[in-house]
């Protein structure tokens, strides 16, 4: 399955990174399940609630994720998953991302170098939870989507 955001949905992940460095930012990816991909069409930036190691993890608080999932529904959207950054770290999951992701839903992981957002990526658990798959992200501008990772230049694909 390939999750699809618009230009503007990239963006607001990417400057939340940059705003966050040099700790990591978080969110969750809003929209629906339509012919066989997740379509995003809003971001909730969330607070990272991470107290002892914000810089190399994040923390979602339940009530945060309640508040987002009220959120969700009352705009009959539906939470397709999450977004975090790495700062100074490759945009490819950790240990502990394993360890603290749940199947199906999306993880986008954006790499953040000396505050400057770079390389882009999409995430999926396997159903057995022992690793994550590369997942296809679609970007448009509103109109088709286009397929890859994305690049730091913020257009290109790898």
């Amino acid at each position: 399955m390939a999750t699809a955001l618009r230009q503007q949905e990239l963006e607001g992940i990417r400057q939340q990174g940059a705003q966050a460095y040099p700790n990591e930012c978080c969110g969750v990816l809003l929209g629906k399940e339509q012919d066989g991909r997740k379509v995003v069409v809003d971001i909730l930036p969330l607070q990272n609630a991470r107290e002892d190691s914000p810089r190399n993890r994040f923390l979602i608080l339940p009530e945060d994720l309640l508040h987002s999932d009220r959120e969700a529904r009352n705009r009959g959207l539906d939470i397709l998953g999450f977004y975090h950054s790495h700062p100074d770290h490759p945009a490819r999951p950790s240990e502990y991302d394993r360890e603290h992701a749940w199947p199906w839903y999306t993880y986008i992981i954006v790499a953040v170098e000396q505050g400057i957002p770079r390389d882009l990526t999409g995430w999926l658990l396997s159903d057995d939870r022992k690793s994550f798959l590369p997942e296809e992200i679609q970007i448009s501008d509103g109109a088709a989507p286009t397929s890859g990772a994305v690049s730091a230049q913020g257009g290109g694909r790898d």
